[in-house]
């Protein structure tokens, strides 16, 4: 009996690519002996995804649908779809091209010989520079502060075992960090090597808001440096604080006559003061967010319509 290999692919407004590349994924299948599903779960797309979507799979009964009754975002809704699999392991890969279909073959084999877990690894990319740059740093930067030993520029894209998909469902997680929780959980994890090209049509669902809403889940989820780090700052602001006094207060008694601060170095304190307490809140506010997502213990994902699920 053939083994199977479920592949995930989570959509947003992918009208331009999605027929084309759910075709070629059909094609690179057919030149391996396993049998497959292609589950695609659609975050609320608006631009026909979801019509074109739907006639494909009338006619596939390997194509298999859940669609979202709003957009969870691109944390919840892959991790998701991950869940939903049946097969000896789940491939999860994108529908605008930029991770290459020609990696699946790779991915396979690498789970051949034994890994439980096989990710993309980005050397190189044809994205724009700057981004590419800015992702380096933050990957360079979560890998520093990180708890457990997290692989730099990785994007979640791979092939996972199905033990490691039947451990995802063990866990209550309503806001997975996915990139980080497969190294917490210490799986044998390998990579695959290879250089992004630029999305072949359509734009980017990600904006700045998106990847900082990701970076901050990635930060606090997996580190507690930056709560350590406000202990220290407080700690040395407050003895800073207690030495700029006495030194005033001395001053003063010595050169009382001659001696004026006036009142900009006391503006100058309370707006640094202010800025660094602004900012320690800020930060405190992330891990209080994380720890109210949990409390509220609501659900990955709401469905509104799945298909081909029962053939």
């Amino acid at each position: 009996m053939k083994k199977k290999i479920s592949l995930v692919t989570p959509t947003l407004n992918e009208k331009d690519n999605i027929e084309n590349f759910i075709l070629k994924v059909k094609e690179e299948m057919s030149k391996l002996d396993y049998d497959y599903e292609h589950i695609i779960i659609d975050n609320f797309s608006n631009d026909g995804t979801t019509e074109i979507l739907k006639r494909i799979a009338k006619d596939d009964n390997k194509i298999k649908l859940i669609f979202n009754s709003r957009n969870f975002g691109s944390v919840r809704s892959p991790y998701y779809g991950l869940l939903q699999t049946s097969g000896d392991a789940a491939i999860l890969i994108n529908a605008d091209f930029q991770d290459p279909i020609d990696l699946i073959p790779k991915y396979i084999q690498k789970w051949k010989e034994g890994n439980d877990i096989v990710l993309n690894e980005k050397i190189n990319s044809d994205e724009n520079k700057f981004m590419f740059f800015v992702r380096k740093v933050f990957y360079s930067l979560i890998s520093r502060i990180s708890e457990v030993g997290l692989k730099k520029n990785i994007t979640g894209s791979g092939i996972y075992d199905k033990k490691v998909i039947e451990r995802f469902r063990t866990l209550n997680d309503p806001y997975p960090y996915l990139r980080g929780l497969i190294f917490e959980l210490g799986f044998k994890i390998e990579t695959v090597k290879f250089k992004q090209p630029v999305r072949l049509k359509g734009e980017s669902k990600h904006n700045f808001f998106s990847m900082y809403d990701i970076a901050m889940l990635g930060i606090v989820k997996h580190s507690k440096l930056p709560l350590r780090l406000m202990t220290i700052i407080g700690f040395l602001l407050s003895i800073l604080s207690l030495f700029v006094g006495l030194f005033y207060l001395f001053y003063k008694l010595f050169f009382w006559n001659t001696f004026s601060a006036g009142v900009a170095p006391l503006v100058i304190g309370l707006f640094l003061l202010g800025a660094v307490q602004v900012f320690l809140i800020g930060l405190l506010g992330e891990y209080i967010s994380v720890i109210l997502s949990h409390s509220r213990n609501l659900p990955l994902v709401e469905e509104r319509e799945r298909i081909n699920f029962d053939k």
